[in-house]
Parts: C-alpha cells; sequence; structure tokens
C-alpha cells in the first residue's frame, strides 16, 4: 500500500533495521553494569554520540539520548522554567508541536507571547520581532512544521535569540533526515527530535541541551546520560537511529531538487483535475516546503471521507498531525495560519519519503481524481 503518512512515523530503514538486529544480537547488555561485555555497550553508546553529534555539529557531551522529542521537549521546558528569571515569558510560535505547546503550557501557563505563525528570514531583523524576544526565558520555534512543511529560518532566529541574548529552542524532527543537519546544533541552544520520522525506531530521540545546561535532568534522581537522565540506555534503539540519520545525510540529501519536481507536479494535478482544490503555502518558493509534504485543502467534502476514499484505493494520507488527529478538533496549524474555519476540516496532509517514487506520486494523483467521481457520484 503506497504510503503518504511519513510526517507521522516512517517505517524502519533497512540500515536501521540492521544496525538494531546486531546491536540486539552482540551488545544488549546494561551500559551500566560492571562487566566487560557492558563496558563494551558502553563503548559503542559513547561512539553513536559522537556519531551523531557529528553529523549535526554539536559536541558528543551535549547529546542526551531519550524516547523522543515529546519528552525532550517537556524536559527542556522544566530547565527553561526553573532557570528563568521570575515572571520572564516564553515567546512561542503557535504552530508548533502539540508537545512543545503543551510543555509550554504546563511550565510557563499565562508566561506565554506569541510570535507570528510564518516569519520570513528578514523579518527576524525587525524592531518588532526584536521587542517581542526581548527579555524571554526562550524562543521556541521548529526548523519545519510537520503539517504544512514551512520550513523556518532557524538561522536568523538563532542569531536574532543570541542578539537578545535569549536561549532558542528547536524542534528538529521534521528537519531531519529530509534536510542537512549541518549547523542546527551550532545555532539552536537547544535541539529536540525523534528517530521514527526519519527511519528510526520508535522510542527514542535525543535532546541537544545548551552550554549553560550542566545542570539538565530531565527525570530527577537519574544518574545515566552523564546525569542527566534516568533509566537504562536503549542502544540497540540508539545505533539504529543514528544509522539511519548517517545513511540520509550520506545518500539521500542530493535527491532534494527531483524530488520538489516530483511534488510540484502532483500538485499542479490534483489542482487541474479537482478544481477548487488550494495548496497551503502555494505562493510560497517551492523550497522554503518540505519537498516531501504537501497540505491541501479540498474544495468539498469532510477530510475524513476522502482519506477513507483514498484508503480504499490503497493509499494511506492523513488529516494533519498525527498527534492532534488523535484527540479531534480543528487544527492548531492552521488556524495559526488563518485558513478559514470551514476550510481546515477539508484539510489532507500527503508527505513522503525518500523511497516514495515519481509513479507513486502520480499514482495518486489518479487516485485522488477517483476520489472526486466517488464522493460526487448520484
Amino acid at each position: 500500500m503506497p504510503y503518504f503518512d511519513h510526517n507521522a512515523t516512517s517505517p524502519l530503514s533497512p540500515v536501521a533495521r540492521e544496525a538494531w538486529l546486531r546491536a540486539q544480537d552482540e551488545l544488549w547488555q546494561n551500559p551500566s553494569s560492571p562487566t566487560r561485555a557492558a563496558a563494551r555497550v558502553r563503548n559503542a553508546l559513547e561512539a553513536a554520540r559522537e556519531k551523531l553529534a557529528a553529523l549535526i555539529d554539536a559536541r558528543p557531551e551535549q547529546i542526551v539520548f531519550n524516547s523522543g522529542a515529546t519528552e525532550g521537549a517537556s524536559a527542556v521546558m522544566a530547565w527553561l522554567a526553573r532557570a528563568a528569571a521570575p515572571g520572564a515569558h516564553i515567546a512561542l510560535n503557535p504552530a508548533e508541536h502539540p508537545c512543545v505547546l503543551e510543555s509550554a503550557g504546563r511550565f510557563f501557563a499565562n508566561r506565554i507571547r506569541w510570535l507570528p505563525a510564518a516569519v520570513s528570514a528578514s523579518e527576524w531583523e525587525t524592531e518588532n520581532l526584536k521587542s517581542q524576544i526581548s527579555g524571554a526565558a526562550a524562543v521556541a520555534v521548529m526548523a519545519a512544521n510537520n503539517e504544512t512543511g514551512f520550513i523556518h529560518p532557524w538561522r536568523e532566529i538563532a542569531a536574532a535569540c543570541r542578539d537578545a541574548r535569549v536561549p532558542y529552542l528547536c524542534d528538529a524532527t521534521q528537519w531531519l533526515g529530509k534536510l542537512p543537519g549541518s549547523g542546527l546544533a551550532q545555532s539552536a541552544d537547544w535541539l529536540i527530535a525523534s528517530a521514527h520520522k526519519f527511519g528510526g525506531p520508535k522510542g527514542v530521540g535525543f535532546v541537544k541541551i545548551a552550554d549553560q545546561a550542566e545542570s539538565f535532568d530531565s527525570h530527577a534522581g537519574g544518574a545515566q546520560e552523564h546525569g542527566h537522565r534516568g533509566g537504562t540506555e536503549n542502544y540497540p534503539a540508539i545505533a539504529a537511529m543514528v544509522a539511519a540519520l548517517e545513511d540520509a545525510e550520506a545518500r539521500r540529501m542530493h535527491l532534494e531538487t527531483e524530488r520538489l519536481r516530483w511534488r510540484a507536479g502532483f500538485e499542479r494535478a490534483i489542482v487541474q483535475t479537482i478544481p477548487g482544490t488550494q495548496i497551503v503555502g502555494q505562493n510560497l518558493p517551492p523550497e522554503e516546503r518540505l519537498w516531501n509534504t504537501v497540505t491541501l485543502l479540498m474544495p468539498r467534502e469532510d477530510n475524513t471521507r476522502w482519506v477513507a476514499q483514498l484508503d480504499k484505493r490503497g493509499f494511506q494520507v492523513s488529516t494533519g498531525s498525527a498527534c492532534a488527529t488523535g484527540k479531534g478538533g480543528p487544527s492548531h496549524v492552521l488556524a495559526a495560519m488563518r485558513v478559514p474555519p470551514d476550510a481546515a476540516p477539508r484539510a489532507i496532509r500527503v508527505s513522503s519519503s525518500w523511497e516514495t517514487s515519481r509513479e507513486d506520486w502520480q499514482t495518486l494523483a489518479t487516485a485522488f481524481a477517483e476520489a472526486a467521481q466517488a464522493l460526487h457520484a448520484p
């Protein structure tokens, strides 16, 4: 079944599967144990930390392995709240992933200052935005949006935060594995990510901690991860995550231009065959959206009916963020983007992978046309 919901989760990549199986066979021991076998696991764990750090331009001691971005967001927000001056606010992109929004709401309550949902690189130099982030405990803006694929100018955001002496938290979950990770960690003070979005296993991810965060502790009382987190490290999952990211960085990134063309062809076909369909962000330059992501506003019918029709034809798409879909209700991302409330229930998110072929995109466009006919049959 052609799968077009990779922004929700991706299948385990072949290299990740191989790394995971090898580690399960050879390096399954608890790295905190005092045996020689455990020492081999500890050495492998630190080697994985070094590899990951090199991929995102961090130092190994800044990498804390965890269960994913949700845990990372909660732990970072808790640390920021403890370190903040009394009454300090956090400046937040309203289109952030729910894990960031909910953690910010928990630890900063009524001290959130909302940034514009989509800000260009040049706007981060304006006095208006400078005033919004001035004195903040932190600024949180993701690298790329999980629903729309919008790419945020994280380099310029980081520069503005440095000038204002405000920490910058970047959710890189949708960026990593799709676009080069080089420079991310040098730009952002805090970085969070989940492996299962780029071909790694579920239940593993990492936090890149800020230089000033020696006391960072995501789970009080834990001695693992150099004192930053409790719980036995899941080395097989960590090895698989790093292998998946290494593979994407080494063999995939040069394919972006080709994939942008395939996506553009799909968008043209949909707009032509289903008049009235809109593409969220269609006026942006193509490279300002992730090459794999399209959010469509269908001209009629609830999005769940479109998903069901496409599912019957063997195509898996989504109504939006998996976390938001599970809770029900309108998309907070589309609301932040000022998509009219009556249009949001007609939104369909399509998200591909490196393995998705041009023919897959073309047959999906055909399936949409067939679905449209079925939905409007007398």
